[in-house]
């Protein structure tokens, strides 16, 4: 797609670092949230147009990337876009979301003469930050080839996964594995910290063997210095895992990694921990200390 006006609409822990990346390569036409003050300032910093409203958004920008919270936002903010913007405007969904939603979120861009695919991405805040995303897509082959300069400006993987919703089947692989690491992760290292290993010496061995892996190099000195600040809400993770057990229920697989993170997330959530990352598992994996 020639002369690309992008707009960018959620600009939280990943979205704002993504908007940035666009508005470097001079893509980025405009910017949305929710919360007026916080649109406001981000695009006085980007140097950008402040729309007064998600629909005026709409009418300036020929491709738009979602990155919003929920189900609801999704539809929500498309049912806006789709009721505003010019024929042939393509949005982007990079949120975390049902494959249900997806399919709802096209139909009704198609039926306003626009397109759709569902984006989710993986790589953490870090990834956002340093454009090195990976993005797993759902829908028409031509559509992503059309914005794929736009998804280059942050990602570092682009794959083509099938049609709509397939980019949100397998985010949801990805959560599961997520679950899966950050439970055996925590668990390890609080046992390490239990029986009074150096976590220097500990971290760095594992990491060099079959144990090492993303997370553990990431989040594990933090969650052993208790700093839970660092990346990916657990309560986001909870959000999620939630989608991901009914799309499970309905394929007959086995839950007990889900079942176990929801029931574990839920309880850090009760105590007020919903904010933190994912790695503040650890304060359950280290038991009464």
């Amino acid at each position: 797609m020639s002369d690309i006006k992008a707009g960018f609409v959620g600009l939280g822990a990943m979205g704002q670092p993504m908007a940035g990346h666009l508005a470097r390569a001079g893509l980025l036409a405009s910017i949305w949230t929710r919360t007026p003050a916080n649109t406001r300032a981000i695009a006085a910093e980007l140097g950008l147009h402040e729309p007064a409203s998600l629909a005026e958004l709409a009418t300036r920008c020929n491709v738009i990337a979602l990155c919003v919270p929920a189900d609801a936002d999704v539809l929500a903010d498309v049912a806006v876009i789709a009721a505003n913007a010019q024929a042939g405007t393509i949005v982007i969904d990079h949120s975390t979301v049902s494959s249900v939603t997806a399919r709802e979120a096209r139909e009704c861009m198609l039926r306003n003469g626009g397109e759709f695919i569902d984006a989710p991405v993986s790589g953490g805040v870090e990834g956002a930050r340093n454009g090195k995303l990976s993005v797993m897509v759902g829908g028409e082959a031509a559509v992503l080839e059309r914005v794929r300069p736009v998804l280059e400006c942050y990602a570092a993987r682009i794959n083509h996964m099938g049609g709509i919703g397939a980019g949100q089947n397998t985010k949801a692989v990805n959560q599961v594995l997520v679950a899966g690491i950050a439970q055996g992760v925590c668990e390890g290292l609080a046992l390490g910290e239990a029986l009074g290993l150096d976590a220097d010496t500990l971290i760095s061995t594992l990491l060099t063997g079959a144990a090492g892996n993303w997370f553990l190099d990431k989040r594990g000195a933090s969650m052993l210095r208790d700093e839970f600040k660092v990346g990916f809400k657990l309560a986001l993770l909870h959000k999620d895992l939630k989608i991901v057990r009914e799309l499970a229920r309905d394929a007959g697989t086995d839950r007990s990694v889900i079942e176990k993170s929801l029931a574990d997330y839920a309880v850090l959530m009760a105590q007020g921990h919903g904010d933190e990352d994912i790695s503040a598992l650890i304060r359950l994996k280290r038991g009464a200390r």
